[in-house]
């Protein structure tokens, strides 16, 4: 199935784009040509690439963007939250390759892989300080919008935290695994839903009703993220089939199965404690039992539920029809089930 990008991304990324660009260009130069590979605006040698090479889909910068559209504003008065929100996204996806080992991304090779561990950290906290910066430039509501996003920072540390315990763990529950999705990629997305009308100034009001719209979708995001990384394709998720089972990763779909009490669980459970790397044949084999033990249609139906709340909070909230309209298009868009 294929899933139309709704336009109001499209329209983030033309804006953001060279905000980005122009933001990344502020850092120091070994550090911005790692940021700028990763960011998809050059390849491993620093030459530039054509827009939308390699980038990310740019969902975050268009809530934010979005999000300051609900309260009147034009798009271009969000640019600056909007490159924020993404920045610290992409800090975090710096070193979250590097601390699960990921070689590939976006259908290129890791930047760690490429520039080195060392490089890559440092691009990630380079980002990570710009996105602030970025934010304390524009007094007065900048302050209320930087101290949003580090909030939503300190959420996803504790999540990739939880997320890295979960490994040496055999007894993680389905619950744990939602409180962990909930930091590591919910909280940044229930900024990016409201900080454009944090850094307006707008009501309150509004900020929460958008923030728990951006909560419901961010877990229903990371819900669908863990279907995709079993049964996603390669195209869809830049990534190997199943690539999650055989990095042994807890997403929800396997602890699901794991703790389901059925005989396709217990199974899977016996062949992930293998101390052998698992085959291809293996890998496949424990797709099946987690669809057995009832895991992926568990998961999928929490997705379901996690969306029709989030629309619900849509609903609360007072802004234009266009607006609610692209926020619902874009919460349809990133849970679409796309294998």
């Amino acid at each position: 199935m294929t899933v139309t990008m709704p336009p109001g991304v499209q329209t983030a990324r033309d804006l953001v784009g060279p905000a980005i660009a122009e933001a990344v260009d502020r850092l120091s130069p070994a550090v911005r040509t790692v940021a700028a590979y990763h960011l998809g605006l050059a390849d491993a040698d620093g030459r530039p690439v054509p827009p939308g090479g390699g980038a990310g889909k740019a969902l975050r910068p268009a809530l934010a963007v979005l999000s300051a559209r609900s309260t009147g504003a034009s798009a271009e008065r969000a640019a600056p939250a909007a490159v924020a929100v993404e920045l610290v996204h992409n800090f975090s996806l710096l070193h979250d390759d590097i601390m699960d080992g990921d070689t590939e991304r976006r259908h290129r090779p890791t930047a760690w892989t490429v520039f080195g561990v060392g490089p890559a950290i440092l691009a990630g906290d380079a980002l990570l300080a710009l996105a602030q910066d970025i934010l304390l430039e524009t007094p007065p509501y900048g302050v209320w919008a930087a101290r949003c996003l580090s909030a939503a920072v300190q959420r996803l540390i504790a999540g990739q935290g939880a997320d890295l315990a979960f490994e040496r763990r055999e007894d993680v529950g389905v619950d744990e695994c939602l409180e962990m999705a909930g930091d590591k990629t919910a909280a940044l997305m229930a900024c990016a839903c409201s900080i454009g009308v944090i850094y307006l100034g707008a009501p309150a009001g509004l900020a929460m009703n958008l923030s728990g719209f951006g909560a419901h979708i961010g877990l229903a995001f990371q819900l669908t993220d863990d279907l995709l990384g079993i049964w996603g394709a390669p195209e869809v998720t830049g990534k190997p089939v199943g690539s999650d089972l055989r990095a042994r990763k807890k997403s929800v779909p396997v602890v699901a199965a794991l703790t389901s009490g059925t005989e396709a669980g217990r199974e899977l459970g016996t062949l992930l404690r293998k101390p052998e790397p698992l085959t291809d044949d293996e890998v496949l084999h424990a797709t099946g039992l987690v669809e057995k033990a009832g895991g992926k249609q568990r998961v999928e139906d929490m997705a379901d539920t996690e969306l029709a709340a989030a629309l619900s909070c849509l609903e609360a909230a007072e802004m234009p029809a266009d607006v609610r309209t692209e926020f619902a298009m874009i919460a349809e868009f990133i849970t679409a089930r796309q294998w």
